[in-house]
């Protein structure tokens, strides 16, 4: 039993070593001060609400440089397209006037306008100033009004050009008379 007991002594030794070594990093915390807890309170709140207005800086500059991207590309298409839109109605025009050429001719006039309305669908070119549609001076340009028996007043009787629009931006307005 001598061993027993001497074994346990052994242990004993290493606990209370243990124990010391945890009181002594429980003596290194330091007591702050409520002074001093308060000025530190302060400085954190201060670089936190930096840093929050950081963050939201950051994400309004990203939204920002996206939504200029894209008013950017709208810019370069409708330039693009102001200057193709006038080609698109001679050759609709073209076709209009091919009612009494050879088929094959026709046929291929009219693949050729199919092509290009696909062009401006592609590029979310939306035409507008149809025969019947509600007058809208914010889409249309009024040139004429005129009597018609079939239509209620303030609604397109006939368009000279067709407007176009990409996305909410107007290339240009459709040119209409107006019935009285």
């Amino acid at each position: 039993m001598a061993k027993k007991k001497g074994a346990k002594k052994e242990n004993v030794p290493e606990k209370q070593e243990a124990i010391t070594t945890e009181e002594t990093s429980a003596e290194t915390v330091e007591t702050v001060s409520r002074e001093e807890y308060d000025k530190l309170k302060s400085e954190f709140d201060t670089q936190k609400e930096q840093f929050l207005r950081m963050a939201a800086e950051y994400d309004n500059f990203r939204k920002r440089t996206e939504k200029e991207k894209l008013a950017a590309f709208d810019n370069a298409a409708s330039t693009i397209l102001e200057a193709f839109i006038p080609v698109a109605d001679n050759f609709a025009l073209a076709v209009a006037s091919s009612a009494n050429a050879d088929d094959e001719y026709k046929k291929g006039l009219e693949m050729i306008q199919k092509q290009l309305d696909n062009a401006f669908k592609q590029l979310n070119v939306v035409e507008f100033g149809e025969r019947g549609e509600e007058f809208d001076p914010m889409l249309h340009n009024a040139i004429a009004r005129v009597a018609d028996e079939e239509l209620e007043e303030g609604h397109i009787v006939s368009v000279y050009q067709k407007g176009y629009r990409l996305g909410d931006k107007i290339i240009r307005h459709a040119t209409v008379q107006v019935s009285e």
